[in-house]
């Protein structure tokens, strides 16, 4: 176990986390030191475990993955982050890549073989990402090229302090608390920001605002 890649599988289906479980026990190089369904449970294992890799599903019950991933740099630095989900679009993987992981596989295309060829391969120091992903990431290769003349619109105060509680995972009603505002004045502000950019989901609107330095991660 001294020298194994120590393991911690994080997803909210109990199926999947025992189905991968089972799966890579039998891989000796690879430990599993425990499982969580949340956010919550995540790190309070990790207070209690040393991990070298996560295994991260981005949909949890309690915390967006921005909250998450800044929460891993700032506590635990050294962890690398594999992840493993069912939402493979092209914006949420922009916002992934702009956030640093260390791999993606996507739960229609990777195997478990394919999960276990990607935990070597982050442990050993590289990035992993499935063939399918590999295309996407190309395109948005050439997608930031083009983007690079693209003019910026400005954004009100307001419209930013709103984009920097949603990079940091906080729902609609989490925000108008917080703001002392109402959740429809939030979804205004929001509705207003997709316009302007064009967009019609928080993850892309959070990584061009990441992307262009209108906030800051």
């Amino acid at each position: 176990m001294e020298n194994s890649i120590k393991v911690v599988i994080v997803d909210d289906h109990k199926l999947f986390r025992m189905t991968l479980r089972n799966s890579l026990y039998h891989h000796k190089e690879i430990t599993i030191l425990g499982e969580a369904e949340s956010g919550a449970e995540l790190f309070e294992l990790l207070n209690q475990v040393s991990c070298d890799i996560l295994l991260l599903d981005l949909i949890l019950p309690d915390m967006g993955i921005f909250e998450i991933y800044k929460r891993l740099r700032k506590e635990f630095p050294a962890m690398k982050i594999l992840v493993i989900s069912a939402d493979n679009t092209f914006e949420t993987l922009c916002g992934l890549l702009e956030l640093g992981i260390n791999g993606f596989i996507s739960k229609q295309a990777g195997g478990v073989d394919e999960v276990f060829h990607a935990i070597s391969s982050i442990a050993a120091g590289y990035e992993y990402f499935g063939s399918d992903i590999s295309k996407m990431i190309y395109n948005i290769f050439v997608s930031k090229t083009d983007d690079k003349e693209a003019q910026i619109p400005e954004f009100t105060p307001r419209e930013k302090e709103i984009l920097t509680l949603c990079s940091q995972g906080f729902l609609a009603k989490e925000i108008a608390e917080k703001l002392f505002i109402s959740v429809n004045t939030v979804n205004n502000h929001k509705n207003n920001m997709f316009k302007k950019l064009g967009i019609n989901s928080t993850m892309e609107m959070v990584h061009y605002a990441l992307k262009h330095k209108i906030i800051r991660a």
